[in-house]
């Protein structure tokens, strides 16, 4: 396994993971749900509650969010579109939609804000599609230029809008490969795109770095595990949100000892599925954070300790499981500054 300096984590010297399926087109993410915020006060109330900047957010802007415990564990990530000055919609794995919406609506209060699942299947509902390559853009009118978080909104025949986010790009052994994240009213016609994999779909989010809590994962992990203030998921100038104070003391105070790699692994992986260093097989050094299946095997981003990238190896379910062979990220892993 290469190694990696736990202060500065350079990637250009590790494989960039390969990916077996097609990359260009268009997938329905039917595992992911929209919450719709609406009233005066949507955005002023999500602020509150999430890890990044609602309350100046535009409508070409997205913005990927975390919402926090108490205890600056993740609760769920999102992206956030604001469609309108008084609309926002959540788009998340949804699987935790109905706790996540609950969750909210417990701090809602005298806010001028109504929650709703504005999944497909509900009334004025949203299909999440994810979209990548050259006919995405063309699909969306996009032309490549356009900013890691930015929308991008589509006119459709009917007169209504898709609104599509850009995503960071996934860096794999072709090259970089752009994605959006496309909100699609449920009853508007299918896109006529090539079809992506889901596999090859979140395979493209290793590829990006990018993982999004699940089920599994629920309050396992302070955002910097995730690498989540890297890929653009909190302000640090924003005001209090549940959780704020041990997000920001883990990052100021130079307490971040657990990040997120990219693996590959000869076997079949499962998200929540824990990791073990050759040198200390009694107790975990990590924990699965995002699985997609590649022929016999998997593409992983795993959170695990920064000593643990020092020497030895990392192996999957035990100390003797399958090895895992460390992939380049498209990014970085710095010291806080």
């Amino acid at each position: 396994m290469s190694q990696a300096s736990p202060s500065t984590t350079a990637t250009t010297a590790l494989p960039r993971p390969s990916l077996t399926g097609p990359i260009d087109g268009a997938v329905p993410l039917d595992d992911w749900g929209v919450i719709a915020a609406q009233g005066e006060e949507a955005a002023k109330f999500l602020h509150s509650q999430l890890t990044q900047d609602l309350a100046l957010q535009k409508p070409e802007q997205a913005r990927l969010a975390g919402y926090c415990s108490a205890k600056g564990r993740l609760l769920a990530t999102m992206v956030a579109f604001k469609p309108a000055t008084d609309a926002v919609l959540l788009a998340l794995p949804a699987e935790l939609l109905p706790q996540t919406q609950k969750r909210l609506a417990m701090f809602v209060m005298r806010a001028k804000c109504k929650l709703s699942d504005a999944s497909a299947g509900q009334p004025g509902g949203w299909v999440v599609w994810g979209m990548a390559g050259r006919t995405a853009q063309q699909w969306l009118g996009a032309d490549g230029s356009e900013a890691t978080w930015s929308t991008l909104g589509k006119a459709l025949p009917d007169g209504r809008q898709a609104w599509g986010a850009r995503l960071p790009d996934a860096g794999t052994q072709g090259g970089a490969v752009a994605r959006y994240l496309v909100l699609l009213p449920a009853d508007a016609a299918r896109p006529e795109l090539p079809a992506i994999g889901s596999s090859d779909w979140a395979a493209l989010d290793i590829a990006s770095g990018l993982a999004w809590v699940r089920s599994p994962t629920v309050e396992q992990f302070v955002p910097q595990m995730l690498n989540l203030e890297l890929l653009g998921g909190v302000n640090f100038q924003k005001g209090c949100y549940p959780g704020q104070e041990v997000v920001a003391r883990s990052q100021y105070r130079g307490t971040i000892k657990r990040r997120t790699f990219a693996f590959a692994c000869p076997a079949p992986a499962q998200v929540g599925q824990e990791v073990f260093h050759s040198e200390d097989p009694e107790q975990p050094a990590g924990l699965v954070a995002g699985v997609a299946v590649q022929g016999a095997g998997s593409l992983l981003l795993v959170e695990t300790k920064l000593a643990a990238l020092q020497s030895g190896s990392l192996h999957l379910g035990s100390a003797l499981g399958p090895a895992l062979t460390q992939q380049a990220l498209p990014y970085e892993i710095t010291e806080p500054q």
